[in-house]
């Protein structure tokens, strides 16, 4: 009877250990990490690195006809696509009408200030990370009140490889005082 009883106790102890692993592995991950920012949420950030003299676009956009062919460009020509370029253009990211957003593949509009949703759209699981806190950088309380960088803050929406660094030397010990 003690025989049964300690074998009926290990199968249900099996059984346990087996169907909590199972339910672990049936949760999918998005759900046990932090969601990724949605439209219309407002994080706070700061401006983005516009270049001297060039926004707002729509000073001189209102005034052209919008283009879809690639090719080099006349007046921005310090920009060079390198950016999933076999498949990309300008109109891809900025809106064709109003140079001053950006949009989303379902055509949604978007302000600069938006853009990590745009950058979101194809890498997904950064846009993850960044708003976890664990990419990019996010200043404030843990939580609380929260502060983030855009993507566009360290990776040129154009090339956003980071050119490769020359390593430094190892940091230096600490000196002891001598007592």
């Amino acid at each position: 009877m003690k025989r049964a009883a300690a074998v009926l106790s290990l199968l249900l102890l099996v059984l346990v250990v087996v169907r909590s692993g199972r339910a672990r592995a049936e949760t999918p991950p998005q759900t046990r990490q932090a969601p990724p920012p949605v439209a219309g949420e407002t994080l706070e950030v700061p401006p983005p690195p516009f270049s001297d003299g060039i926004y707002p676009c729509n000073t001189c956009h209102d005034s052209l006809k919008p283009n879809p062919t690639r090719r080099v460009l006349e007046f921005h020509d310090e920009i060079q696509l390198k950016h999933d370029e076999q498949h990309r253009w300008c109109l891809d990211c900025h809106d064709a009408v109003n140079r001053d957003v950006l949009h989303l593949a379902s055509g949604q509009k978007l302000s600069f200030d938006e853009s990590y949703m745009l950058c979101g759209q194809c890498h997904g699981e950064k846009l993850r990370d960044w708003r976890a806190g664990v990419h990019g950088r996010r200043t404030g309380q843990w939580n609380g009140h929260k502060t983030y960088l855009l993507c566009v803050h360290c990776h040129s929406p154009h090339q956003p490889h980071f050119k490769p660094l020359a390593p430094k030397p190892a940091p230096k010990p600490p000196m002891r005082p001598i007592r």
